[in-house]
Order: C-alpha cells, then structure tokens, then sequence
C-alpha cells in the first residue's frame, strides 16, 4: 500500500521560511518523477515543484528562485525548501506521486503565511 505523509506547515510571518517534508512507503521511490503541488481555498490545485530520478527540477515560475526541491532516496522523503514566503503561498501543500495510470497523493500539510 501506497503511502505519503506530508509534514513541515505552519504558520510563518511573510518573508519567512518553511521546509516541508513527504516520506513515502510502499513504492519504489528512486525511480519516480516527486511533485508538490497546492491548494489554497477556492482555487484549483497547481503544480508547485517537480524533481526528477536524477535531481533535476523544475518550478512553477511563482517560486522561482525561492523555493527548493530536493529528494534524499535513501530515506524515500522528498523535501521543499520555501523561502521569502508571501501570503499568497497560503495553501495546503500535497506531494504527488505517479506510478502508470495511478496517481498518489498524500493528506497533505497545511501552510499560512501571515501579511
């Protein structure tokens, strides 16, 4: 069974910083491309960050240069590093994995950036 556990919100003052982490079991996780995405109430969910097998990333062009993904395999855990945090990045955060058709999501973690 497939599982990601997100941890890490909280609330932080703008201009500050969060690192959220995703562990995951019951997969092979070396091997899989590992996204964050959020959702901030009554919006869609979007794409945040992604990270490739090798470490390659990539960031959706609102946190360029802010944030920071990054993946410890030996551990299965995936982390967002979020600096210079402003109100508008207020959202629960999930990280999302895809195995063939299947897409996995954690509980998700909540983040409030106060102004």
């Amino acid at each position: 069974q497939v599982q990601l556990v997100e941890s890490g919100g909280g609330l932080v003052q703008a201009g500050g910083s969060l690192r959220l982490s995703c562990a995951a079991s019951g997969i092979i996780f070396s091997n899989k491309f590992i996204a964050w995405y959020r959702q901030a109430p009554g919006k869609q969910r979007e794409f945040v960050a992604g990270i490739n097998r090798l470490g390659l990333a990539n960031y959706a062009d609102s946190v360029k240069g802010r944030f920071a993904i990054s993946r410890d395999n030996a551990k299965n855990t995936v982390y967002l590093q979020m600096n210079i945090l402003k109100p508008e990045a207020t959202a629960v955060y999930y990280c999302n994995i895809n195995q063939g058709s299947d897409a996995y999501w954690g509980q998700g973690t909540q983040v409030t950036v106060s102004a």
